[in-house]
């Protein structure tokens, strides 16, 4: 086989195993016996098993979501209404809100979980769509609630009161191409665990990478499109420069100098980093294709790219660490419908769901664990029948391959230094603006930003205005 022959190959690989990274969906439960109430006030009878709706699952694990289901279902065999069932949410995250919304809002769909996007959670809980979550009662609930991780609990909160349980969580971390990087400088130079932006663009410009044209190598990539991506990595540039966009309850607290501050942040990261030129219009997707093709020397992405490239490319080549400066959480949240008829039964599933074995299947299957058991007890173990379901899809990605070319996963050890690098992570990671208005929000500054970035290095000064601006409007509800 010729160098071409492998590299068109390889090229081939990378886009079957991402394409069916991001295809997987993950689905949704409904209701039971009884007799519920719709918000027009028509009752219906609740029949069949709990309904759950959720996202989808980027873990290419073979739905590790929907194998905890079917455990649930195994452990409460016999009357179908203790049963749950998965149904898929189509599309993306902004269709999938909106569905719920609507659907929530107009009682036609009895839905008894929802699986919530974090960002979610402050609309639903205004709205009253979403029902709170009972205080749990001293002893071993309340001790097995203090297993969620601090910041990752937080999300759950809404106005002092808890609406759901962390299910899957996220958070933003550096990916870099160690083959690439040892070539051009020392061992001690590579990134750690207190690494700054500004080691960064130094290793960048030891390296003499100044791309021009897509497809040119490049110091970093990410997604940088017009999308909810783009919103992630804006705010993480403002936190990490001292810009605060809104407090605890929602409320606009910036002005025009702190946008500038935080856009000029940004932009830096653009310019000094050397951004390949394609990031402008990089999804997930996309900017893990330009990392494993050798486009980028540094990747910023979510945790579930670990296991993307343990198919794709020799372990030896790449390692992660935390991201430098603040990274942003990601994840979803279970949440029980206000319109729910067995409310303490959606209860005991989530309780299920959010446990920690499940949480540890998780893990295992590419997503972040809630849960500080799961980083720090090696005791925790998967559900047994959930850990066999899931092993033969994380073999899958690598049959593409040739036998020659087969990629191995990353030693043990290895796996167990990314584990620990995760939860420090997430312990200091930080959350979006918490507001009910969180989706003008996203639109607006994904708009007036992205503008920006292909504009090249406006006026920042009346840029900064005009955000400032259009985000009092946002948060005030106008």
């Amino acid at each position: 086989m010729t160098y071409g022959d492998r590299s068109a190959g390889r090229r081939f690989r990378t886009a079957v195993v991402l394409g069916c990274l991001l295809a997987l969906a993950s689905a949704a439960c409904t209701g039971g016996p009884g007799r519920s109430r719709s918000p027009g006030g028509q009752e219906h009878a609740a029949e069949g098993p709990l309904v759950v709706a959720s996202g989808l699952d980027v873990t290419g694990s073979g739905s590790v979501r929907q194998q905890l289901i079917e455990e649930w279902n195994r452990r409460h065999a016999g009357p179908g209404d203790r049963q749950a069932k998965l149904v898929e949410l189509p599309g993306g995250a902004d269709q999938q809100r909106s569905q719920l919304l609507g659907a929530l809002q107009s009682g036609s769909a009895r839905y008894d979980v929802v699986n919530l996007d974090i960002t979610w959670i402050p609309e639903f809980a205004e709205a009253g769509l979403i029902s709170p979550m009972p205080d749990p009662e001293p002893g071993a609930a309340a001790d097995d609630a203090l297993d969620f991780i601090r910041q990752v609990h937080a999300t759950t909160v809404w106005k002092g009161r808890s609406y759901a349980r962390p299910f899957n969580t996220d958070v933003g971390l550096l990916y870099y191409r160690t083959d690439l990087l040892t070539r051009a400088m020392a061992a001690d130079r590579l990134p750690t665990a207190t690494w700054t932006w500004e080691q960064l663009y130094s290793s960048v410009k030891t390296l003499g990478l100044n791309p021009v044209r897509p497809g040119e190598r490049a110091g970093w990539t990410t997604q940088l499109k017009q999308y909810e991506g783009l919103t992630v990595n804006t705010v993480e540039a403002f936190v990490t420069a001292g810009v605060e966009l809104t407090d605890d309850e929602g409320r606009y607290t910036s002005s025009p100098g702190e946008l500038k501050k935080g856009l000029d942040a940004l932009l830096d990261r653009v310019d000094r980093g050397r951004v390949q030129p394609a990031a402008s219009g990089s999804d997930e997707t996309a900017s893990l294709t330009d990392f494993v093709e050798g486009r980028a020397v540094f990747l910023r992405h979510w945790p579930y790219a670990y296991g993307a490239l343990g198919g794709l490319m020799d372990p030896a080549a790449y390692d992660v660490n935390r991201l430098p400066g603040k990274a942003v959480l990601g994840g979803q949240n279970l949440a029980v419908t206000a319109d729910s008829p067995r409310a303490d039964d959606a209860r005991a599933l989530i309780t299920f769901l959010t446990s920690r074995e499940s949480e540890r299947c998780l893990l295992d299957a590419g997503f972040a664990a809630t849960r500080d058991s799961a980083y720090h007890h090696v005791e925790e173990r998967c559900w047994p029948r959930v850990a066999a379901a899931l092993a033969p899809a994380g073999d899958a990605p690598k049959a593409a391959a040739t036998e020659e070319e087969t990629p191995e996963e990353q030693p043990p050890a290895e796996r167990d230094a990314y584990i620990r690098t995760l939860g420090a992570a997430l312990t200091e990671a930080v959350q979006r603006p918490r507001t009910p208005y969180y989706g003008a929000f996203t639109q607006v500054l994904q708009t007036q930003v992205h503008a920006l970035l292909t504009a090249g290095r406006p006026d920042l000064d009346e840029a900064a205005a005009k955000l400032d601006a259009a985000l009092r409007d946002v948060f005030a509800g106008r």
